[in-house]
């Protein structure tokens, strides 16, 4: 993917985009965990931080649509963006929605938000829900059906992250109901999930 290729990054910086759920964080941490990136949310950026990580080779900045109520943390990227410039370093950006809906009001900072490179990121559709859902029970080494994974999805909310809730809830309570995981059990467990 374009996010593995960090060759494929116009001046090394991306804006990964996408919908709650739809896996941003999970791919910004493997992202940063290979590229042994600082990660910073980005309304908790300050001047003094963003100095701090000036030297890092790669930084990854969450949730970037949330920066329009701090023009502290505005100009902080700002800075940022340019430090990163200036030692060609990575930077990858998240958020929801694209750069002209963050409400900045530093308009340097606007201008280089939209000039940066993005990807869209859609939310799981059914096969992608499935394969998660396997990979994510596989890890917990718990057997489940196809006709369990079946019915959850196509009951379940349109997320990476809620999959990866349900998976945990359903481990949890079957432990703790010395229980294994039947389809009316997990059926049970995510109508509580979703009240």
């Amino acid at each position: 993917s374009v996010i593995d290729d960090v060759g494929l990054w116009p001046q090394g910086k991306m804006i990964l985009q996408g919908p709650k759920g739809a896996g941003k964080s999970h791919l910004g941490a493997i992202w940063a965990r290979d590229h042994s990136s600082q990660t910073v949310h980005a309304a908790s950026l300050t001047l003094d931080l963003a100095e701090s990580l000036s030297d890092c080779h790669a930084i990854l900045v969450e949730d970037a649509d949330q920066l329009g109520p701090y023009p502290q943390a505005q100009e902080a990227l700002f800075h940022l963006h340019n430090a990163q410039s200036a030692a060609v370093g990575l930077l990858l950006i998240t958020a929801k929605s694209p750069p002209r809906d963050w409400g900045m009001s530093l308009p340097d900072l606007a201008s280089r938000m939209a000039a940066m490179a993005s990807t869209k990121l859609d939310a799981p559709d059914d096969n992608l829900l499935q394969a998660l859902l396997v990979k994510l029970f596989a890890d917990r080494q718990i057997d489940v059906t196809s006709a369990l994974i079946s019915a959850l999805v196509i009951r379940m909310e349109r997320s990476c992250a809620r999959a990866g809730e349900l998976v945990e809830k359903l481990d949890r309570a079957s432990l703790a109901a010395n229980r294994p995981i039947s389809r009316p059990f997990a059926l049970e467990i995510l109508e509580q999930m979703q009240m």
